[in-house]
């Protein structure tokens, strides 16, 4: 990828050496304000000063509402499986060795830019593709799951990993209320309380798309999938204490983990991987495979090699670079799509939302956010046009002067859903299953793993009150008895206590 100037452009940022003024004008003294007499005021004619304090209170721009905390670094994707041409016409699996570049985006989810980056949170882990159809963005996290399955509770679940209103501070009861009145969340509270909660490292964790996405092939075939990135480097995680440790020496261990290992030529990848389901498959099988909170065994649907990604060249400048990448799932190439995924559904919306929210109207425009093959467009103005604006040709569609077309060969396929009947449909009536995945990981853990979780979870809902710390418990003892057990012990409680005598009984 071409380095990206803090002017847009891909030559120096300045002229001749000497500096100027925004506009150009030369600058003769940058040390000392105009004023009246070696002690006198400020006069009004001193034009850089004001320049410079302008600016100076405009350079933040709103920080992400979620995923404030972020590192990027750029690198490649290179296809290796010349059989993806079955499931998708998107060129960048056309050839093995394509290359494609790319960027990436590594998170904390719920902490605040100026947090620590190893809190235990999820870890967003966003990338843009720069094809040459256009932007393909999978914006995943590290966790194949998410809290929530329907997207009006997302902003709540949000809030509850932010701060009380009333103290500002965090607020475990707020986090445990909101978890154990939300049974479907117990699949990724368990990761989340696991050694995973706390990754060694943006190298050192795996990635997902998580949603499920779709491909379709030059017969207009379906295949639902979901993405999955694996870390060449081995997982690696902090334990609790470590990570508590780490929080109070380094604030930015991540940080200067991925940048420093780049920065000395040791490039970190990832094993690009895919499972895929047919469209009637996905229309019989047991779990619905649109469910954010659910996962597809392997055993059903085997992870298919699909290529590497290579982190290799460090962004020049943060803000240009990373704080202003824009990543949106509704961004996919032809061969791909999206799925009935509600969660996917509303990120459609709300990504772009955000972006011109915090960057402005156009930013897609913006250099890290501007596809790198010819593109055409009839969005013009707005706050902060760039270049010639389209200059003197049409801004509108159909025109006679040799403006822009469509092209039907890219029209979407059309997708056939089961007749069924709008409505505001009862996620927890049609599907009450929280805890055989939940419970299906916890007994995946060593016993060691295991007393690590029950510590981790005991850490938080050990501070909230006892009629939470019932609910809660008698969530995770559904999941697996000992889950309960264990985590009962942790807070000093007796199972007995919480869960019913006839549930303490094996079926």
């Amino acid at each position: 990828m071409a380095e990206i100037k803090q002017d847009g452009s891909n030559g120096p940022a300045h002229g001749d050496g000497f500096m100027t003024s925004d506009a150009g004008r030369p600058v003769g003294d940058n040390q000392n304000s105009m004023t009246v007499g070696p002690r006198g005021p400020i006069v009004g004619d001193d034009f850089l000063l004001f320049e410079k304090m302008a600016h100076f209170n405009r350079e933040r721009i709103p920080e992400r509402v979620v995923h404030a905390k972020g590192s990027g670094a750029f690198g490649t994707f290179t296809c290796t499986n010349p059989a993806m041409g079955k499931y998708t016409t998107a060129k960048l699996f056309e050839a093995v060795g394509k290359k494609t570049p790319l960027l990436i985006r590594f998170s904390t989810v719920g902490g605040e830019k100026g947090s620590a980056d190893t809190e235990r949170d999820p870890r967003g882990f966003s990338i843009k593709f720069y094809t040459e159809e256009g932007n393909w963005d999978m914006v995943g996290n590290n966790t194949p799951v998410f809290f929530v399955r329907d997207p009006l509770k997302f902003g709540d679940f949000i809030h509850t990993q932010k701060r009380d209103p009333q103290t500002n501070l965090k607020s475990p009861t707020m986090m445990w209320d909101f978890w154990s009145l939300s049974p479907e969340s117990l699949h990724q509270v368990t990761i989340l309380m696991s050694d995973r909660g706390t990754p060694k490292g943006y190298r050192f964790m795996n990635g997902y798309s998580s949603h499920t996405f779709s491909l379709i092939n030059d017969k207009n075939e379906l295949f639902y999938v979901k993405w999955h990135f694996k870390t060449k480097q081995g997982i690696k995680n902090f334990m609790a204490e470590e990570a508590d440790q780490m929080r109070a020496t380094d604030m930015d261990y991540s940080q200067r983990d991925l940048f420093g290992s780049i920065d000395k030529g040791e490039f970190p990848k990832w094993s690009v991987k895919v499972q895929v389901m047919t469209e009637a498959e996905s229309k019989t099988y047991h779990i619905n495979p649109f469910d954010l909170t659910k996962v597809w065994p392997h055993a059903d649907y085997p992870l298919i090699d699909v290529g590497e990604m290579e982190l290799n060249r460090n962004p020049k400048n943060y803000f240009a670079e990373i704080e202003q990448a824009a990543f949106e799932p509704r961004n996919v190439v032809p061969g791909m799509g999206f799925s009935p995924d509600k969660m996917l559904q509303a990120r459609l919306i709300s990504y772009p939302d955000a972006h011109r929210y915090r960057l402005g109207g156009n930013y897609q425009s913006l250099p890290v956010n501007a596809p790198q093959c010819p593109y055409a467009t009839y969005n013009r103005d707005g706050t902060m046009a760039l270049g010639d604006n389209g200059g003197s040709s049409p801004n509108y569609e159909p025109n006679s002067f040799g403006g822009p077309k469509q092209n039907p060969r890219y029209t979407e396929r059309k997708v056939t859903l089961d007749s069924a009947t709008v409505g505001r449909w009862d996620h927890r009536e049609h599907d009450g299953d929280y805890y055989t995945q939940a419970g299906n990981l916890f007994r995946m853990m060593k016993p060691d793993e295991q007393q690590r979780l029950f510590s981790n979870i005991s850490g938080s809902l050990s501070q909230v009150e006892k009629r939470i710390q019932d609910l809660q418990v008698g969530h995770f003892y559904k999941c697996d008895p000992q889950y309960g057990e264990g985590v009962a012990k942790a807070i000093g409680r007796d199972i007995k206590e919480i869960v019913a005598e006839k549930e303490l009984v094996p079926a």
